[in-house]
């Protein structure tokens, strides 16, 4: 198993979440999601488990369509 983490801007709430799950759940070989909500200023971290390396351009990809920018 591999674990890709992100820092992704504007994710605020339970909904923001639900979004950014749903869309990278859609990726073939992801195995479970981890977010945990930044505060004020600070990015959300989130942590993609998959089966095998996927690649970060497919992630932020799926991450942009839910509505949220990758920051690192």
């Amino acid at each position: 198993m591999i674990t890709t983490k992100l820092e992704v801007a504007g994710m605020t709430c339970q909904n923001c979440v639900d979004h950014v799950t749903e869309e990278l759940n859609e990726i073939p070989g992801v195995v479970s999601i981890d977010i945990e909500l930044g505060e004020e200023d600070n990015p959300s971290a989130v942590r993609i488990t998959s089966e095998d390396r996927i690649d970060d351009d497919v992630l932020e990809a799926a991450i942009d369509e839910a509505g949220y920018e990758v920051v690192s």
